[in-house]
């Protein structure tokens, strides 16, 4: 499985950005699809997954800002990031987990700053 993201970039805090993820190969492995942020020396952390049946899990943090969506015909992921924090600044990385293999995936970060 590859995963191509695309989106992030710079905003003011209040702005909004909506990231993607594409995945392509064999992509019927697939269970769950999502984000994890990650800043340099710290631990990277689950903003949001989804799973096939759309069922949805979010980091508190980002509960009623962040919309994850998911279009399996696509096989594409989406974080619609709204009222973004400087504290929302990170390197956002894509990833898809085939949970039956117990195996991740994970697509190259794209960085999302948020600053006045």
């Amino acid at each position: 499985v590859q995963l191509q993201a695309s989106g992030g970039g710079s905003v003011q805090p209040g702005g909004s950005l909506r990231l993607s993820c594409a995945a392509s190969g064999s992509t019927f492995s697939i269970d769950l699809m999502g984000w994890y942020r990650q800043t340099p020396g710290e631990q990277r952390e689950l903003v949001a997954h989804v799973n096939r049946g759309g069922i949805t899990t979010y980091l508190d943090a980002v509960k009623g800002r962040f919309t994850i969506s998911r279009d399996n015909a696509k096989n594409t992921v989406y974080l619609q990031m709204n009222n973004l924090k400087p504290d929302d600044t990170h390197v956002y990385y894509c990833y898809a987990r085939n949970m039956m293999a117990g195996r991740t995936y994970w697509g190259q970060g794209t960085l999302v700053t948020v600053s006045s």
